[in-house]
């Protein structure tokens, strides 16, 4: 029980690694029937909260459609979102350091906090961070919620390994299709510099869950997706046990980023391995450099944030949902990134970080298309 004076403690979920779950019941089954333990204490809580009036905004059913065209865009039309959240936090540097005079997420009032996600130790393996999961109180969708690795430690918007596996064991504790997972860096249009990630249920299956990818360094599945609305690179994990891992290079790949000037933007989903389709599904995390933006960003414009470089716009006025196409969402979506070139350099350097040379085997080849390797992909 909570001392006079002080609020009161969330409702803890514990799991344990048996409830991770690589593969997600698939699209044509009806989602609502084979939701987890997690699914149900966070749709239950959010509707809960949503009746109780602590959104910014009542959230109905949006409207939603599949741009004409390759890349199977999703466009779907929330006004409400651009017009009444909280305005976005300017930012003005990579390395802004946690400003507690700043909104954070230790104001947030305590009934907005879900419950706090926990993983049982079982004495061998350090347990990633513990995360509140609170909602988000201007949500993209039904069940949009923030995950906030113990935010009393006022940490800036920059990942860490343990607050990242959290995160990706949170999206592997959901059995919707739906449930993704993400991260808005500085200057990657995050709206709050308090380290949080996104959890959210996204209404359609995307091209960047399925399309083959080439390698990069194979043993550690480190590829580059080249074929989606926007290039970029791809980790891969086939199942819990490789979680620590991929998070502990994620992190090292998003500091070399940084140290280059770059912002990056990061979407984790269960997906196809790196060959494409065919194989067992596993977790596919996607991380985007790109040319930072500084300042305060307009939540009434096009920007180009986790959502949009994974193939979902959310889009904030009617006129923009009716009229947008294909070639001009990818014109906007294309805009803040790299060119080809030094996306591959970029991709080399990231090679050498995470596989030194002489430790990549060419026989340790995981997950590579026929006859692909990262000879042909990158060039000298």
């Amino acid at each position: 029980m909570a001392a006079a004076g002080e609020a009161p403690r969330p409702e803890e979920l514990l799991y344990g690694e048996q409830e991770l779950v690589p593969e997600a019941a698939g699209w044509g089954h009806e989602p609502g029937s084979m939701l987890s333990r997690f699914d149900q204490a966070l749709l239950a809580g959010w509707s809960d909260r949503m009746e109780r009036g602590l959104f910014r905004y009542r959230l109905g059913a949006l409207p939603t459609r599949l741009l004409p065209g390759p890349m199977g865009l999703v466009a779907q039309l929330n006004a409400q979102r651009g017009t009444q959240r909280r305005p976005p936090q300017p930012v003005c540097s990579l390395r802004q350091p946690f400003n507690p005079q700043d909104f954070n997420f230790t104001r947030i009032h305590p009934d907005e906090v879900l419950f706090c996600l926990r993983r049982a130790g079982d004495g061998c393996h350090a347990a990633p961070d513990p995360l509140l999961v609170a909602i988000n109180a201007s949500p993209l969708e039904r069940g949009h919620v923030l995950l906030l690795p113990e935010p009393a430690r006022g940490l800036p918007q920059a990942l860490t390994a343990a607050g990242l596996r959290g995160a990706l064991e949170a999206l592997l504790l959901s059995t919707h299709p739906g449930f993704r997972v993400g991260f808005n860096g500085l200057g990657g249009y995050a709206s709050v510099n308090h380290l949080h990630f996104h959890g959210l249920y996204l209404p359609r299956p995307l091209l960047v869950e399925s399309v083959p990818a080439q390698p990069l360094c194979p043993p550690h599945c480190f590829s580059l997706l080249r074929d989606v609305p926007a290039p970029a690179f791809l980790f891969y994990a086939a199942g819990p046990a490789e979680l620590e891992a991929l998070a502990r290079d994620m992190c090292r790949a998003a500091e070399h980023v940084a140290e280059a000037g770059l912002a990056c933007n990061l979407f984790a989903t269960r997906g196809d391995p790196p060959a494409g389709p065919g194989g067992r599904r596993g977790l596919r995390v996607l991380l985007w450099a790109r040319r930072p933006s500084f300042g305060a960003k307009a939540s009434t414009a096009f920007n180009v944030a986790l959502c949009e470089l994974a193939g979902y716009l959310p889009l904030p006025s009617e006129p923009l949902y009716r009229e947008m196409t294909e070639a001009e969402a990818l014109r906007n979506i294309c805009e803040p990134l790299l060119p080809e070139p030094e996306l591959l350099r970029l991709g080399r350097a990231l090679a050498r970080l995470l596989v030194p040379e002489g430790a990549a085997p060419a026989a340790a080849r995981q997950g590579a298309p026929r006859g692909a390797g990262a000879a042909q992909l990158l060039p000298t």
